[in-house]
């Protein structure tokens, strides 16, 4: 997978990259991420990319022309790549998406800072652009290393064990379910009986219940995109039903410094 970044800032994504998973995909040569400074292809003597926007208001806006040689150069690295704009008005970055792009082979990355680019540039050079929230950042580069994590952990042999990216969260349309691990006993929590017990199918089918039951409480919107069967109709409504059951043995309400 190779991924060209168009960025003012080409040192925070390749410092950024060398980590972790991300990290680990780029030695395995997995992966490849390159960058492209549109200030290069400023042409006054004070390598001017930003403007005033017209019609008046704050901030600036990056110019259109740095930005169209920047993708010029990148499409040389990745001739048959796909260029996408990171902005907050973008469609929404979903799990879907990003299996989409790590099946491509070849991205462009532009992000963007200040107000915005010029939409002329949009027009002339970008296929598509995506958001990753409702929320307004400095700039793209953040939410462009979002995407090349996210788009890492579907490569083959980018993860210790495969079957990580297929359980995640979203993966399957719902949220992940909790996780625990060792002690059993933590400030008077424990660990779910069921998970100890070694009977996979249980096992199964309550993290598949938790599953269903995280999405419903945080993220109804995932659950109105489907059509749940019968058996995860019957999982949500026990769910539902356990959550309005008084709880008993889970410890402290509240995390103190320096408890241990």
């Amino acid at each position: 997978m190779k991924i060209v970044v168009v960025t003012l800032f080409p040192e925070f994504v390749e410092r950024a990259v060398g980590f972790g998973v991300l990290g680990r995909a780029i030695e395995r040569r997995l992966l490849e991420v390159r960058t492209v400074n549109p200030r290069q292809y400023a042409t006054d003597v004070h390598k001017t990319v930003d403007d005033r926007p017209y019609g008046g208001g704050p901030g600036m806006v990056l110019k259109a022309e740095p930005l169209r040689l920047a993708m010029a150069d990148a499409v040389t690295m990745v001739p048959a790549a796909r260029r996408v704009y990171l902005a907050a008005d973008g469609a929404p970055v979903t799990q879907s998406k990003v299996a989409e792009l790590a099946g491509l082979g070849e991205v462009v990355l532009v992000a963007g800072r200040y107000e915005g680019v010029d939409e002329r540039f949009v027009e002339a050079c970008i296929d598509e652009s995506l958001s990753v929230g409702d929320i307004v950042l400095s700039g793209g580069e953040l939410p462009a290393l979002m995407l090349i994590d996210a788009v890492s952990r579907l490569l083959p042999g980018s993860l210790g064990c495969a079957e990580s990216a297929e359980q995640e969260s979203f993966a399957t349309g719902l949220l992940d379910w909790p996780h625990y691990t060792r002690p059993e006993s933590w400030q008077g929590r424990e660990v779910p009986a069921v998970l100890k017990g070694g009977n996979h199918a249980a096992i199964e089918r309550w993290r598949r219940k938790q599953s269903l039951g995280r999405t419903w409480a945080r993220r109804p919107d995932l659950l109105q995109r489907r059509e749940l069967s019968s058996e995860e109709l019957a999982l949500l409504e026990e769910y539902r039903a356990e959550l309005d059951a008084p709880r008993t043995g889970h410890g402290s309400n509240h995390c103190e410094k320096g408890e241990t």
